[in-house]
């Protein structure tokens, strides 16, 4: 992400908003996936930006010099950079312990969850109860015009959120421009260490349990599981991942296991060595599911959506995912900073790769309400009413 910091924009944004979108901190039994801010709602990402991602070689050995103590951490950086690598990045102490505890599911932020219009805006799509924002009194379908100053109308959504973060800690003021209607008016609300609200769930009348999941931080799996046993009766569930960056893979095999009855989630190769990653025993493989993915679907979100259609279980709908599916392994340096280097790909069930390529949906359609409406229609074909 580093080496595609577009002139101008300050080094320290580009790395805050890297972590939006990075495919983070491989564990014991796998890989994690991007994490985010003070944002929801749908991402869209043009069709240019999907380049060609480095090779394994060249950061293999940059992590070799990092591990040998040949650099530090501005050759590092620099090295990162220079590798050719989209996904490889360097952050400092303080971003990657923000990223962190994304996944863990907290965060420093305002509480917003914002999207760009088409034509440039950013609206509000949702305001995080008793977060500062909400005590500030922003509402969801304000429009944000202005961030410490700073004009946002027109800027890409990963600067916007890594604006309402800051590179600051909790307790820190940001000043918000906001227009409502005709009124314009600003407010500083201080940030806060705030828990993450990854899984919603609600109801459509007639008969479907929609499900969306903003991200894979830690304990979305369980929230999901609880999700489906307290749905009424016998509901089919449409799965929303739509804008979904990314999270703990383990938590993806998690949402997966609800579903599948055992059996293999994906393989990655890290270093030439393959593994593989399965769905506990036990799902339900009988309720009709429906996955609806979008441009902004990715990581993680890309790995269980795929899982599900190659194994039968789901029918994908919207449009073609991001193609993020590789595996990056952290190294620390001295001062505490990491970076964080590709060292491998994953691999869908039927064995095609995420990466680069993306999932492609059973059924295509575009964004917004007529996509679930579309989704909530195929789920309806499958036996349950959705309406």
């Amino acid at each position: 992400m580093l080496s595609h910091c577009p002139p101008g924009r300050p080094r320290r944004l580009c790395r805050a908003a890297a972590l939006t979108l990075v495919f983070g901190a491989v564990l014991a039994t796998g890989a994690a996936a991007g994490s985010f801010g003070d944002l929801g709602g749908e991402r869209r990402t043009p069709a240019h930006s999907r380049i060609p991602a480095g090779t394994v070689a060249n950061t293999d050995e940059i992590a070799e010099a990092i591990a040998e103590g040949k650099v530090g951490p501005q050759a590092a950086e620099a090295l990162v950079s220079r590798s050719g690598d989209r996904w490889s990045s360097f952050y400092t102490a303080q971003e990657y312990e923000g990223f962190q505890q994304s996944l863990d599911g907290r965060y420093v932020g305002v509480g917003l969850w914002v999207r760009r219009t088409e034509d440039g805006r950013i609206g509000i799509d949702r305001v995080q109860s008793g977060s500062p924002a909400a005590r500030s009194g922003v509402h969801a379908g304000d429009r944000l015009t202005s961030i410490d100053g700073t004009e946002v109308t027109g800027r890409p959504v990963t600067e916007v959120v890594a604006r309402l973060r800051g590179s600051d800690s909790a307790g820190t003021p940001v000043s918000l421009g906001l227009r409502r209607g005709t009124r314009s008016w600003e407010v500083s609300p201080r940030r806060a260490l705030l828990p993450t609200e990854s899984v919603r769930v609600r109801h459509v009348p007639g008969g479907a349990t929609v499900v969306t999941v903003d991200a894979f931080t830690k304990g979305v799996a369980e929230q999901v599981g609880r999700a489906l046993a307290g749905r009424p009766g016998h509901e089919g569930i449409l799965l929303d991942l739509r804008g979904n960056s990314g999270g703990l893979v383990t938590e993806a095999v998690g949402v997966a296991s609800a579903f599948l009855d055992g059996g293999l989630v994906a393989t990655y190769d890290v270093h030439g060595r393959q593994q593989a990653l399965y769905a506990a025993d036990g799902g339900d493989t009988d309720t009709p599911l429906v996955v609806l993915v979008d441009g902004g679907t990715m990581s993680a979100a890309e790995l269980l959506a795929g899982a599900l259609q190659d194994r039968g279980r789901a029918v994908v709908v919207g449009s073609r995912t991001f193609g993020k599916g590789s595996v990056q392994m952290p190294s620390r340096l001295s001062d505490g900073s990491v970076a964080e280097l590709t060292v491998g790909h994953y691999r869908l069930p039927a064995g095609r790769r995420v990466d680069g390529r993306g999932v492609e949906p059973d059924l295509s359609v575009t964004g917004g309400a007529d996509a679930e409406s579309e989704a909530l229609e195929v789920l309806d074909g499958l036996g349950t009413p959705a309406r």
